[in-house]
Parts: structure tokens; sequence; C-alpha cells
């Protein structure tokens, strides 16, 4: 088996890294960053999704465990003094893979016939650089609303615990295949108005969003940050990719929420 392992390159982060390394070379696997089968992300969840987005053209084979060396994150579960344990399940193959959806991002413009095309594991949102955003919603082709606020943020549902929940988008367990719309500060009064609620997607509709006034907008996929100038729409669905994670054992989704946003045995 070949693997591979990011690290947050902090002190602990790293020296975790060498000693997983050090006991997979003894169990015989093979360390391959260009074709891994198998991706240790030790940090936190921004690390795992570095990881992600470094192997998002090898999906199908590539399968993702987590180990935390901060606070306990969605995507890395495991705790540092479990390392040699983790390892010992990797070499003895005592795993089963679970997939999460995706979100597919394309960006059309005015001047060029091929779209760019981004997958995220989190989110990705749009905002104008300098004023406000004004964009047509459309779902299905139809046009549903004209937004006007800071901006609009579409998740996938492992992503909906992140930035989505900040903005009081709903919580949405990853074994539903949707993506959800929530706005940013949008502008309610008596001229101008949004449906001001979050709007859960299934896998197969469509949104687009296209520019009444301006063409240039900030557009993040997860960590990434990028200018789009010369827009005529974005759109989002559901990936046909999905993202595999390693998993050893069971740690349900739920209580995954309960640990990171109501009590867990750390904080006890």
């Amino acid at each position: 088996m070949k693997y591979f392992i990011m690290s947050r390159s902090d002190d602990l982060s790293n020296e975790l890294m060498d000693k997983a390394r050090a006991y997979l070379t003894d169990f015989g696997m093979e360390w391959n960053e260009e074709q891994p089968d198998i991706v240790l992300s030790i940090g936190g969840d921004g690390t795992m999704l570095h990881a992600f987005h470094k192997y998002s053209d090898q999906l199908s084979s590539v399968a993702f465990v987590g180990i935390h060396t901060g606070h306990l994150g969605f995507y890395a579960d495991w705790k540092p003094i479990e390392i040699e344990k983790l390892v010992l399940s990797i070499a003895k193959k005592e795993y089963e893979v679970i997939e999460y959806p995706l979100l597919e991002t394309s960006i059309h413009y005015r001047n060029k016939e091929e779209p760019a095309v981004y997958l995220a594991m989190n989110e990705s949102t749009v905002k104008s650089p300098d004023v406000t955003l004004v964009m047509d919603v459309l779902l299905n082709e139809s046009h549903f609303e004209r937004f006007r606020g800071d901006g609009l943020c579409m998740s996938t549902p492992s992503g909906s615990t992140a930035y989505n929940k900040a903005l009081g988008g709903a919580i949405i367990h990853p074994s539903l295949e949707a993506m959800q719309l929530t706005e940013m500060a949008s502008i309610n009064n008596r001229v101008f108005r949004t449906v001001g609620s979050p709007l859960v997607l299934p896998s197969h509709h469509r949104c687009a969003l296209r520019p009444v006034k301006a063409p240039d907008f900030m557009v993040t996929v997860d960590h990434l940050q990028l200018l789009h100038k010369d827009v005529r729409s974005i759109e989002y669905k559901v990936a046909d990719q999905k993202v595999r994670f390693a998993r050893f054992r069971p740690f349900p989704f739920w209580r995954r929420v309960h640990d990171s946003f109501i009590d867990s045995e750390e904080a006890r």
C-alpha cells in the first residue's frame, strides 16, 4: 500500500508525521506523494482541506484519514496518543471507506468559452470586491430572486458545520446528497426583498448566480480565494465525484456535532 502524510508543520504535527512514517515503513508500506492509496492529514480540518485539494484529481483512488493536533475536527478525529493504534490499523487494512458529497463550482466568463471548474469539500462563497453584491439567483434555470447584500455561500453537507453554520444555515448530515445556499447580510426592505432563509437543494437541482452590474467577484473555494473578472455566471451543483475517508471505528456525525458545539470530554 502507498501512503503520504500531510502535516500542519507545527512541532507536534511534524513529530507525529515522522513517527507515523517510521512505523509505516517498518510495516513495508511505500511513501508515495504522487499516487498514494491513503493520505494521513496531521493537524486540523484546514490541513485536511489542503490534502483534499492536493489530490482532487485522484478522488476515486485516494482515501483520507485525519489526526488532530488541536481541537477536535470534523475531518480529523484521531488523537496524537492514538498514532500507534492508527498506524497498526492502516497496516492491517482494518478500515472501511465512506464517501461524502462534494460541491462543483463552475465559473463562466464573458470572453472565454471554457469555464473554470472547482471542487469544494466545505463551501464556495461569492462576494463583490468593493461594493454590495447584486446577483440574480436562478434555480433550475428559473429566476428565483435578486440578491443584494454582502455575499452568498453554497456549502456541502459536511461543510454545513463550517462557515454555513456561522451564517445561520442548517446542519445537514453528509449522507444526504445536497447543497445549501445561505445569505450574508442581505438587504431587505420595502424595495429590495430576498427569501431570507437558507435553501437546501437536492442533487438533481442546479443553482446559477448571474451578475446584475459589476462582472468581477471574489470567489472562495474552501481555503482558496480568487478574483474572477468578466464573469457571466457562477453555477453550482452537487458534484459527481465524492471524497473518500478511511473509517477505522464508528464516529457518528451527530456525535461530532455534539462534541464540537455542545460539550466534549476534553472540555470537562
